[in-house]
């Protein structure tokens, strides 16, 4: 099954700089993929599996700012695993779509490894999205697959000493970090929080397989500038701003 065209939008990210064809009633990407993105360091000819691609928006972002890097999506949903592959030719960019269940892995992919693995997982309690015509937006929002089952499937695709970043709801942490203990090390966990004076509410993590270096718990990211919105007026921390209109990378070590 795909959508038919009538049944998406096309939504601009990184200024415009790419066009990506969304669902109107489903899973809606905003801002999550686009951090995750811009979270990761790599080298030309990386090699990066995107566990949970979706309609592809933190991959294409991340090749869009990084072209020399290889990157594979895993999407169980046919019909987003379909839009992800329109949205990579529709804006030029090689991207490899497998369809599969990360907690079966494809067998085109058990004898794979790679250099980092990302994930943007569901992140709302079974029960969360109730509207039955909203049923790829419950799959994309849900737990079907617990945190552990991502990171497993995660680490078993990573190189030794080959990075897992995962982008998350600060609640969800200790289940990150659960599922990474004794497994990965030099773990570090920034905190996103919309505005000074908030509580984070997304996290970012990243870990590198089999190190043992301690965990860092890193300053807050602030999205905005200012202490709250002005209807019309926006406010984007000049990183942010950065990051989210033309695909730059995020600093690890300054997030002022």
């Amino acid at each position: 099954m795909s959508f038919r065209e009538k049944d998406t939008t096309e939504d601009g990210f990184l200024g415009g700089a790419l066009q990506i064809r969304q669902p109107v009633d489903g899973y809606r990407a905003a801002t999550d993929p686009v951090f995750l993105a811009a979270a990761i360091e790599a080298k030309s000819n990386d090699r990066i599996l995107e566990l949970g691609c979706g309609v592809g928006v933190a991959s294409l972002c991340l090749k869009s700012r990084l072209p020399e890097v290889q990157i594979t999506g895993l999407e169980v949903q046919s019909d987003y695993a379909a839009l992800a592959r329109v949205n990579a030719a529709e804006n030029g960019i090689d991207f490899n779509i497998i369809e599969g269940d990360l907690a079966q892995m494809p067998t085109e992919l058990r004898s794979q490894s790679f250099d980092h693995v990302i994930a943007n997982p569901p992140f709302f309690d079974k029960g969360a999205v109730s509207k039955p015509q909203n049923a790829g937006k419950a799959m994309a929002h849900v737990f079907e697959t617990e945190m552990m089952v991502w990171i497993d499937a995660g680490l078993r695709r990573l190189k030794p000493n080959g990075t897992i970043t995962i982008i998350q709801l600060a609640e969800q942490l200790p289940d990150i970090l659960v599922g990474l203990s004794g497994r990965a090390g030099a773990i570090e966990v920034l905190p996103l929080a919309s505005r000074r004076g908030r509580a984070a509410k997304r996290v970012i993590v990243r870990a590198r397989k089999s190190a043992r270096s301690p965990m860092k718990l890193l300053p807050p990211f602030y999205v905005h500038d200012n202490d709250a919105h002005v209807q019309g007026v926006s406010d984007y921390a000049p990183q942010a701003a950065a990051i989210l209109r033309h695909g730059a990378a995020l600093c690890w070590g300054n997030t002022s």
